[in-house]
């Protein structure tokens, strides 16, 4: 098992930034990979970012590319998703995930935080 621990989401105006933080805990040499997604009001969960725990280049959805950066410490076994130049499109509740390297699949997830643009 892994449990996931997000902080971080708020309000902030359009063209702000915020910094989302994931915290891992149990199983976290079983990781695979973690991601971000979000869900805004009447719409489905969306893919934003994710890395690989072992490297290799990071996946952005194209609606957040050049925008939004995520990043891992390995040692705390935290996930951080750097958010810039936000927009209203961006409220959403974010939530972290991970998957472990039996499955390759996003079977852990978080509670997910707010996050409010204004515009």
């Amino acid at each position: 098992q892994v449990q996931l621990v997000e902080s971080g989401g708020g309000l902030v105006q359009a063209g702000g930034s915020l910094r989302l933080s994931c915290a891992a805990s149990g199983r976290t040499s079983s990781i695979y990979a973690m991601g971000w997604f979000r869900q805004a009001p009447g719409k489905e969960r969306e893919f934003v970012a994710q890395i690989y725990w072992s490297g290799s280049v990071p996946h952005y959805a194209d609606s957040v590319k050049g925008r939004f950066s995520i990043s891992r410490d390995n040692a705390k076994n935290t996930v951080q998703l750097q958010m810039n130049n936000l927009e209203p499109e961006d409220t959403a509740v974010y939530t972290c995930a991970a998957a472990l390297v039996v499955t390759k699949l996003y079977n852990y997830w978080g509670q997910g935080t707010q996050v409010t643009v204004s515009s």
